[in-house]
């Protein structure tokens, strides 16, 4: 089954990787030929990990959560769901969006034919 996984390195650093064998892809982080960035940070330790049936969900799962900062991918390893929208870097940044509406007339409308 593929997993979506979360290191954390000897920095405090976490790593985010998918594999298709989870046991083999953390020991070869631990020997250093897993990845450049966790080669640099050894040693390792498995945090976190989520196990899916098809290789392309797990791919997108893993593209999201690299995304995400330091704070918010440790609410996801301690399970502090509750925490996670909080902690997304646009809200934290720029608050919650307001939509204000907007009065659209015939002459702001270009989708119309002349």
């Amino acid at each position: 089954m593929p997993h979506m996984y979360i290191l954390e390195c000897a920095d405090g650093t976490y790593y985010t990787g998918s594999t298709v064998n989870l046991r083999e892809r953390f020991w070869q982080h631990q020997d250093g030929i897993g990845a450049n960035y966790t080669a640099k940070r050894l040693p390792v330790k498995l945090v976190y990990w989520e196990e899916y049936h098809r290789i392309d969900d797990v791919f997108e799962r893993e593209k999201q959560v690299q995304g995400w900062s330091h704070a918010k991918k440790k609410a996801l390893i301690e399970t502090n769901n509750k925490a996670l929208p909080d902690l997304s870097r646009n809200y934290m940044q720029h608050g919650r969006p307001v939509i204000e509406p907007v009065e659209m007339t015939d002459e702001d409308d270009t989708r119309k034919k002349k």
